[in-house]
């Protein structure tokens, strides 16, 4: 990446999907666009409240989606724009006001370096003030061993939604990018291509508005039907 990008400055784009978050995206928003040079995209995932008014008034470029697909669907919809446009490096954040958008340039810099495809921001390395619910803290240690069981990345966070990638994987996402729940599953396609993928400290908050759709019901479905597609990726072609 630094090599191809030598000389120019790289495009860089900041996906953020979102849904139902009118209060708190045109904040996240404002924030990314007085810090940073970088195209601000958000996918409105089928909203029904003033998300998509107040992403836009805030100066987002914003993309519309007719009916709710899921976080998986909505992420690779900004995967496609950002291909068919050309960008060099993709940054992924909520909307909700979890993600702090001053860490982006840690997320930003292994790649920018050369040193790293992909980057994901973790909650657990170094100092946290995260403080999540039982049944999500036992989700993420159960999938943290079962991606370092199966693929040998040495991960803390394999559910963390705040990462960045660069071209050659938003080619590969916007083809073969999982529908639903989807960092887990993205983990062993990045072991497949032999990407190189890192993890540096982050903050991540609670939720700045709303409610987690979390419980423990949910939280062991969500377990039974990742591992069942994690496992399937093992083993699935892709031409």
């Amino acid at each position: 990446m630094k090599q191809e990008m030598e000389g120019t400055s790289p495009r860089i784009l900041v996906i953020i999907p979102a849904y139902q978050e009118r209060r708190s995206i045109g904040g996240v928003v404002r924030s990314l666009r007085q810090r940073y040079p970088y195209d601000v995209l958000v996918v409105n995932d089928g909203s029904t409240d003033r998300t998509s008014e107040s992403a836009r008034e805030a100066g987002a470029t914003l993309l519309d989606l007719p009916c709710n697909l899921g976080i998986g669907g909505a992420v690779q919809t900004g995967f496609l724009y950002a291909r068919d446009r050309g960008y060099d490096v993709v940054v992924r954040i909520d909307g909700d006001g979890q993600h702090e958008v001053e860490d982006i340039p840690k997320i930003l810099e292994p790649i920018l370096a050369g040193r790293a495809d992909a980057v994901i921001g973790s909650r657990f390395l170094g100092e946290t003030e995260y403080r999540g619910s039982i049944p999500r803290i036992f989700g993420i240690r159960f999938f943290r061993f079962l991606v370092n069981l199966t693929t040998g990345f040495r991960v803390t966070d394999p559910t963390s939604g705040f990462f960045a990638i660069d071209r050659h994987l938003v080619e590969f996402y916007s083809d073969h990018y999982p529908s639903d729940y989807p960092e887990v599953d993205a983990y062993i396609l990045m072991h497949r291509l032999k990407a190189r993928a890192v993890e540096v400290p982050v903050r991540m908050y609670d939720r700045a508005e709303g409610k987690s759709s979390i419980t423990a019901f949910r939280a062991v479905y969500y377990m039974l039907k990742v591992t069942l597609s994690f496992l399937i990726n093992r083993i699935r072609r892709f031409g």
